[in-house]
């Protein structure tokens, strides 16, 4: 594969599709291993057809990988050869009607409401270290944005009159999302220790930052707060997610409309949504005598 079609997708995916690191460093993965079974195949890619990339997929399952990582492997393949279509470097794109394997939809891991606070109390808010991870718990549980959103915060970013916050989230959609008084106060503490205030923003100062005043690097973030679940609760890949996955799940569970908890999340689809409405029964029972016309009879 010419090295500079590879590179000029990347910056497309980047500068056009405004997407995250995370996100482009999985394509990046994907499409190097469609790379290297061409190359075994000895199969140029402007020959590549529709056969090519279902035994690629074929050869993905032999090896047991999961149907998520697979559907992921064909959309990036897709998305690759839909950009060598558009810049007319293929006459025809090969994976046009290749249908992606349907994967079920897991339901997220959560923390039960009664336990928000004990996780909360966990970091040591003597230290500065602990007032930022205090505050990231906080904000993260307040707000229910995605990992990247948070690192990507400047003090700015925060209006603070209006307990409102501006991230920029996929494909660099901004979106404004409200915050609670705890997140609000637990931030003006952290700033304080840092002998700044709200009024610094005009610096474009990273709101939370590492040992060498640098913005927090996501592998910090995700490993100090899944120490911190850890300690009061236990499952697989808890971590910054976890409190996203809690924040909306807490919400469908006091009867919030998915649509506007779909807005508040990012979401562009409902669908993705959905996977937050396993409400329990009792629960449901109760929105449905509140709400229907005749759920008392």
């Amino acid at each position: 594969m010419p090295s500079s079609i590879f590179d000029s997708f990347i910056i497309y995916l980047n500068q056009e599709k405004g997407f995250s690191e995370h996100t482009i460093k999985s394509y990046k993965n994907d499409i190097n291993k469609f790379s290297a079974f061409l190359f075994h195949e000895k199969v140029e890619l402007k020959k590549v057809s529709k056969v090519q990339v279902r035994d690629f997929l074929a050869s993905q399952y032999d090896k047991g990988l999961s149907k998520k990582t697979i559907a992921r492997r064909l959309a990036s393949i897709k998305s690759f050869f839909n950009f060598l279509f558009n810049i007319e470097y293929i006459a025809k794109n090969p994976t046009l009607f290749l249908s992606t394997p349907k994967v079920s939809k897991k339901l997220p891991n959560f923390i039960d409401e009664n336990i928000i606070n004990e996780l909360m109390n966990q970091p040591d808010i003597r230290t500065e270290k602990g007032l930022r991870d205090k505050a990231i718990l906080e904000l993260f549980y307040s707000t229910g944005m995605r990992l990247s959103e948070l690192i990507n915060l400047n003090i700015g970013s925060i209006d603070e009159k209006n307990n409102l916050v501006k991230v920029f989230g996929k494909g660099s959609k901004e979106r404004l999302i409200p915050f609670g008084k705890r997140a609000k106060f637990c931030m003006e503490e952290y700033l304080k220790k840092r002998v700044l205030n709200w009024n610094t923003a005009s610096n474009g100062l990273p709101l939370f930052v590492n040992d060498r005043n640098e913005r927090i690097p996501r592998r910090t973030i995700q490993r100090r707060i899944s120490n911190y679940i850890k300690m009061i609760a236990s499952g697989k890949r808890l971590g910054p997610h976890t409190l996203r996955h809690s924040f909306a799940t807490h919400l469908m569970n006091r009867g919030a409309d998915i649509r506007a908890v779909g807005d508040l999340l990012g979401h562009t689809s409902l669908s993705s949504t959905q996977i937050y409405t396993h409400i329990k029964p009792e629960k449901m029972k109760e929105i449905y005598k509140q709400s229907h016309p005749r759920g008392e009879k």
